[in-house]
């Protein structure tokens, strides 16, 4: 009688493991607690830890948490530490944070001065008429904000080795030239030199509510000014499968009453037009693209203001126990397509 056996024979081809890529959208506060609900049922459902992949992108609110997954915080200790429980495991174990006040409230502080926060800015977008996305302009003409990031810089630094980055490579930080309105990918081969913290800091600096961070002599802002995803910036990373969870894009909205939250979701159809044009351009390279985006359960529980931090924990309740169910039907629609 012989004995069964798991190995595989000498000559047979190696099983190709494949590699993904987490991109992490925008969204503020509240964006950002719907997307660690999202990130710990991409786990429960795919089976693999968005630490696990080969290159992980973040915008805005996304770019704190791919950093701090990047520096080996899980989906589970980010659900503890948002939820205002004890960590007792982890880089951020014993790290208190407090999101109202590291963003320093819902509103933004009135400006020192009524002036455009970006001449040099304004004066790029002329010379290249069209060429810059719409939000990008705008942007320059925003005062300057007055509120400071440093809390959020504190956090990150908190996870951050002494080498000023993550300690493994492919953890990207998306932010915007607020000089030429330019996208810069920090960490991407290439890219100016930043440590982790700063480049965070500038890809959550909203323009007009947050100062613009300064690396290396250069103004930098939220990286949402050019993007609210840039799911497009792994289209030559040699990904199989690309996984989008993505604060501001709906495929499927609610019906709000109030005119804040029926302009929200207007300007959500765009972001999610912009995020399927971009994972189309990645889909050209032979990766599979899958998107995930607030359904009408979590839109009525984020409201109108993505900033409002009294909302966070229904709308990481709402997440958790949407994104299951979400994300098997995401990809579902994606094999589709």
């Amino acid at each position: 009688m012989t004995s069964a056996s798991s190995s595989l024979p000498i000559d047979a081809p190696a099983v190709k493991t494949a590699r993904r890529g987490i991109v992490l959208g925008g969204g503020g506060v509240l964006g950002g607690t719907w997307a660690i609900g999202a990130l710990c049922a991409l786990e429960q459902t795919h089976g693999f830890a968005a630490s696990s992949a080969e290159v992980i992108v973040g915008t805005s609110a996304g770019s704190v948490l791919g950093a701090l997954i990047g520096c080996g915080v899980s989906a589970e200790e980010l659900r503890q530490h948002n939820n205002e429980e004890v960590v007792s495991g982890g880089p951020l174990a014993g790290y208190h944070w407090d999101p109202a006040r590291a963003t320093g409230g819902s509103r933004p502080a009135l400006p020192r001065l009524p002036a455009p926060g970006s001449v040099k800015l304004i004066g790029s977008s002329l010379r290249h008429l069209g060429q810059l996305p719409t939000t990008a302009v705008l942007s320059a003409f925003l005062p300057e904000g007055r509120k400071s990031l440093a809390k959020v810089g504190h956090l990150v630094a908190a996870v951050t080795p002494e080498a000023g980055w993550a300690p493994r490579s492919g953890v990207w930080v998306v932010a915007m030239d607020y000089e030429t309105g330019k996208r810069v990918v920090f960490g991407r081969s290439g890219a100016p030199t930043s440590r982790l913290p700063a480049a965070v800091m500038a890809s959550c600096a909203i323009p007009g509510w947050f100062a613009p961070v300064i690396i290396g002599g250069r103004a930098y802002v939220d990286g949402g000014a050019v993007s609210a995803t840039s799911v497009d910036v792994v289209a030559h990373a040699g990904l199989d499968e690309v996984y989008v969870i993505a604060p501001m894009v709906s495929f499927d909205h609610d019906q709000p009453k109030t005119i804040a939250a029926r302009l929200e979701r207007r300007w959500r159809e765009q972001v999610t037009s912009n995020c399927v044009a971009e994972a189309n351009i990645v889909r050209k390279t032979g990766a599979k693209v899958t998107i995930l985006g607030p359904g009408p359960a979590d839109l009525e529980a984020i409201g109108a203001n993505l900033m409002d931090a009294s909302r966070r924990a229904k709308v990481l309740e709402t997440a958790l126990r949407t994104s299951t169910d979400a994300w098997h039907e995401a990809a579902l629609l994606a094999e589709a397509g």
